[in-house]
């Protein structure tokens, strides 16, 4: 197998695991039987009562007491005891109750119900019985929507919340989230808050948004430290540490796991124990210590076995398998793989059985059973289009967006109702004086002109408000228009330009030893780069580093939709030179180049003042000859040899209108220096934007600078190109602190 393959199975190995335990333990569920009976009572002495008990409201309680207190070691005996007691509470007419004799009120009963139904659905949760659970949920809902109670409402949002997520549906996920958090945040109900803001970092992380997955954990630890929960603490340390897994930050995400881990033994939790061994295994996988993964991971199997956690043994049992695939060990691979789709499949959980279908498409792939192999691959294809679709992404940002407008709204609307209070108070304030004055006619004679003035300009002014109101309403309906169709029109674009950038992996399988930094500004990118094999060069066929390739970095004018357009442009046209063309010689490349930006966008012509253009470093590397070729339009390349930096400088002038040098010239005489340089084993090469080195930061607010951008360079020398790459990451996000971004990032990296 090779090296970018075991990588990419690792990292899929990581999502699926921080997807199984991010909400694996239902957080939500802590209220349940709570709230209907004190949880101190124990078994023996819940049952002893049962005994004495009338099929009444007391039996009711006792009963979902009782059945709470078993649903992790038996869920199946808490269901049995939960539907006793709702058919005690089970409506004999419209209006009567087995009970009703008792006088209670027909809202406490129903309230008695919702709970029993909740707790049903918990029940059904536990043993993976989505659809179930779902039913159970939705009835308690529309009991507690009846009621008009927002508490319970609350509650009933999130547990479908959670089992929308478990079976990948995000969009309608997050909707049932933000509603809950949305109500809990109007109740000041700080406890479920920090609950809900975990689960809606749950869902950014299984969708590889990392940084707002981490905003809504850190904001989730803020709460749960405040109220001193220590359950939740340990359950969202270990979320950290996965998506630090995700981001392949290993020490990090084993400091966060271990800290997990020690607070589950502390606490005697098994379930979070369970959770921390299987994730601290995956951690130890992709940093190839097979021994201690297997033993960390065989000790969460025996655990979750226990428990009787179907949907964490499915995991569990595809970690297992992927690392006996990655050692060879084929014939349990595929024992392991195939155990885990069965159960995946029998759970409906799309996310799982997709990992997995990849895992065991890849197996049988290394094998050379090709057919099987693509019989998993077109499944796991499928399941990945279901779940990962562009109109889900779109609608998971919509989803925030009415949230976060909601917030706003609700708070103008207390505004309002504030203004409206001091206006009423206002006006009682006036008919006090208007009485005060009726006392003497004198005074009234005296005022009455006053006063009837004042009642016109007050009727002129609530029509004034009413029309501005109507206003308000009408221009809010226009913005949302417009931002949708904005917000459509854009993330449409980002899709195009991301279907002609070949993926990093995909450049790897030619460049082992490589990496690409790419972080735009802006939803769409101004920067972007460029590779290709060259098909009919004379080293075609040759393995993976022994062959001859162009490769370039290019900034196009601008940023964001401008800077997007500018880039398709030079795609193509670098396409038709290289590809169709087979011009292979980096100046002539640039130089074709610069003809086809003055052509294409009219530059040329009397009158046109267009300064776009672009920037651009493009190399030629031929491993047959050890020759590398190099041309440059306003970016430099730096090559990195024993232990010292050497920067070939490029020409002054851009590509197209860019160029402010030579305005006076003809442009389209430009011409571009060739450099030749011997290729040596070790060194390395660097092509980049200027994004990077133009970054404000740092405590003096200033810019990043060549400079300190090649000393980083030296600094990093001994590290493979991927570890260079999260250095690299990892000094920008450090030097830019909370300074916006004021330009797209591009850097390549290249050893031989």
């Amino acid at each position: 197998m090779k090296k970018s393959d075991k990588i990419y199975f690792l990292l899929l190995l990581f999502c699926s695991n921080s997807l199984l335990w991010r909400e694996l333990i239902p957080n939500l569920f802590r209220e349940g039987g709570a709230e209907v009976f004190a949880q101190t009572r124990t078994t023996d002495s819940l049952l002893t009562l049962l005994k004495k008990d009338k099929e009444d409201t007391n039996k009711v309680n006792h009963l979902n007491a009782l059945s709470w207190s078993l649903m992790y070691q038996n869920p199946d005996s808490s269901i049995i005891l939960g539907n006793h007691a709702l058919s005690i509470i089970t409506p004999i007419s419209s209006s009567e109750f087995s009970f009703a004799r008792e006088g209670i009120e027909d809202n406490a009963i129903k309230k008695l119900r919702a709970t029993t139904l909740d707790n049903l659905g918990c029940y059904y949760f536990l043993k993976t019985d989505y659809f179930n659970a779902l039913d159970y949920y939705q009835k308690a809902l529309k009991i507690d929507e009846d009621l008009k109670d927002k508490n319970g409402i609350a509650k009933r949002l999130g547990h479908i919340g959670m089992v929308y997520s478990h079976r990948g549906d995000y969009p309608r996920t997050l909707d049932y989230y933000f509603k809950a958090l949305r109500i809990d945040e109007e109740l000041n109900n700080k406890n479920r808050v920090g609950v809900h803001l975990g689960n809606i970092g749950v869902v950014y992380a299984n969708q590889d948004d990392f940084p707002k997955a981490l905003d809504y954990y850190f904001r989730a630890q803020k709460v749960y430290e405040e109220l001193g929960l220590k359950n939740d603490i340990a359950s969202n340390l270990g979320n950290i540490g996965s998506v630090y897994s995700d981001q392949r930050d290993f020490p990090k995400a084993l400091d966060y796991f271990f800290k997990a881990l020690k607070m589950a033994e502390e606490l005697g939790n098994k379930n979070f124990k369970a959770v921390w061994l299987s994730s601290i295994g995956s951690v130890y996988a992709e940093q190839k210590e097979y021994d201690q993964a297997l033993n960390y991971y065989f000790k969460a199997l025996k655990m979750v076995d226990e428990l009787g956690h179907r949907e964490a043994r499915t995991m569990i049992l595809t970690n297992i398998g992927s690392l006996y695939t990655s050692i060879g060990n084929y014939k349990e691979a595929e024992q392991y793989l195939k155990k885990a789709i069965v159960l995946s499949d029998s759970l409906g959980t799309l996310n799982y059985l997709r990992q997995t279908e990849e895992f065991i498409s890849r197996l049988y792939d290394t094998t050379r059973q090709y057919k099987l192999a693509l019989i998993h691959y077109k499944k796991a294809v499928a399941l990945k289009d279901t779940l990962f679709s562009q109109e889900s992404k779109k609608e998971l940002i919509r989803k925030e967006m009415n949230y976060e407008f909601d917030k706003k709204e609700v708070a103008i609307k207390a505004e309002h109702d504030k203004a409206l209070a001091i206006a009423q108070a206002e006006r009682k304030k006036q008919q006090i004086v208007i009485w005060s004055i009726a006392c003497g006619l004198f005074l009234v004679v005296l005022f009455s002109g006053f006063i009837f003035r004042s009642l016109r300009i007050t009727r002129k002014q609530k029509n004034i408000i009413e029309l501005q109101k109507n206003e308000v309403s009408k221009q809010k309906e226009i913005v949302e228009k417009q931002k949708t169709k904005i917000l459509d029109s854009i993330t449409y674009a980002q899709r195009i330009q991301q279907s002609i950038l070949m993926e990093e992996s995909e450049i790897q399988n030619y460049l082992p030893e490589s990496f690409i930094y790419y972080q735009p500004k802006d939803i769409v990118s101004g920067d972007f780069y460029w590779f290709t094999p060259l098909s009919d060069s004379p080293h075609k066929g040759e393995k993976a580093g022994e062959g001859y390739f162009v490769i370039a970095a290019v900034d196009c004018t601008g940023h964001g939709v401008p800077g997007a357009f500018m880039s398709m442009i030079g795609n193509l046209l670098l396409n038709q030179i290289v590809n169709e063309k087979q011009i292979t010689q980096p100046s002539e490349i640039l130089t074709q180049l610069n003809h086809g930006v003055y052509e294409v966008l009219h530059q040329r012509k009397t009158g046109i003042s267009s300064e776009d253009g672009m920037d651009i470093a493009l190399c030629t590397i031929d491993y047959k000859n050890n020759i590398l070729q190099y041309a440059g339009a306003q970016n430099p390349l730096y090559v990195l040899s024993d232990g010292k930096i050497e920067v070939i400088k490029a020409d002054v002038y851009g590509i197209g209108g860019s160029s402010m040098i030579s305005k006076a010239d003809n442009p389209l005489k430009n011409k571009y220096t060739n450099h030749v340089i011997s290729l040596k084993k070790g060194m390395s090469i660097y092509l980049f934007s200027d994004g990077y080195i133009d970054q404000f930061g740092g405590s003096e607010r200033k810019k990043f600078g060549s400079q300190k951008f090649k000393d980083l360079l030296l600094g990093i020398q001994h590290l493979n190109m991927q570890k260079q790459k999260e250095a690299i990451a990892s000094a920008y996000k450090e030097w830019k602190g909370d300074i916006a971004q004021i330009d797209d990032i591009l850097v390549m990296g290249i050893r031989i």
